[in-house]
């Protein structure tokens, strides 16, 4: 039988693909315990800098919570700290994490798109807080995340209305940052992240930082913290041998976002 959770290793980057297409990739218990697991091996790890969350099998993304197991996912031992469908919850891993997404994002699945830091999306993908239909909640991180990234009058209309979006209309609201032909949402979520791992690594991590550590600060706070988080940057080695490197004239092209056209 094929595990519910695939991982898969690409140098530096970490992959989690979400193996259930019979159920649009539907999260149940023993799924949430298998992203858990998955993404705590990519917090731990040192070797791997860039984690992808996708789906498998080109239909969905993931669907959400398995309403058919609800009860479980709510139940499973470590679900009140980590969260439902699995690691909503975990706020610590403090590197960069992308979501590959193919088909439907919906709900919970929605949720754990937004837990990541941002969104690359095939054409033809589907976006929505379709639950309301059922009276279930958002309580996988949706009404803190999707605020700060499409803004409050947005989340609230998916929220409120159910609304279902597609890759596009998802990009103009700024949910996603991408949108890329059918079948290449993994592909360039990897080229993405490949560039990501390969960047000097303290100033990058520490910029991650200062943004996220700042969304609870007032302006002033938030600019003193990015000056102390990036004291020591200023002596980095790997900052050095960059700063030697643009004066030799090396001085590589950076990733140009995809203008995808039908």
């Amino acid at each position: 039988m094929m595990a519910k959770v695939e991982t898969e290793r690409k140098g530096k980057v970490y992959i989690i693909s979400i193996s259930r297409p019979e159920v649009r990739n539907a999260v149940d218990a023993e799924t949430a315990a298998l992203l858990d697991m998955a993404v705590k091996t990519f917090k731990n790890d040192s070797d791997l800098r860039v984690m992808i969350l996708t789906g498998r099998g080109g239909i969905s993304f993931c669907a959400g919570a398995d309403l058919k197991a609800a009860g479980e996912l709510n139940a499973r031992p470590g679900a009140d700290m980590d969260g439902p469908m699995g690691f909503s919850r975990i706020t610590d891993v403090q590197k960069p994490t992308i979501a590959a997404v193919e088909g439907y994002c919906l709900a919970g699945g929605l949720e754990l798109a937004c837990w990541c830091d941002f969104r690359v999306a095939a054409e033809g993908s589907t976006f929505g807080v379709v639950n309301r239909r059922w009276g279930v909640p958002l309580i996988d991180g949706g009404t803190q995340r999707l605020p700060r990234i499409v803004g409050l009058g947005n989340a609230l209309y998916l929220i409120e209305t159910g609304a279902m979006l597609n890759a596009r209309q998802a990009m103009r609201m700024g949910l996603v940052q991408e949108v890329v032909s059918a079948g290449q949402a993994l592909p360039r979520a990897l080229q993405l992240a490949s560039i990501i791992a390969d960047y000097p690594w303290t100033s990058l991590i520490n910029d991650r930082r200062a943004v996220y550590e700042g969304l609870s600060s007032s302006i002033c706070d938030g600019i003193r913290m990015e000056r102390d988080l990036h004291e020591s940057d200023l002596k980095d080695e790997e900052m050095v041998e960059g700063l030697g490197r643009f004066a030799t004239g090396q001085r590589p092209q950076p990733p140009r976002p995809v203008e995808f056209s039908s």
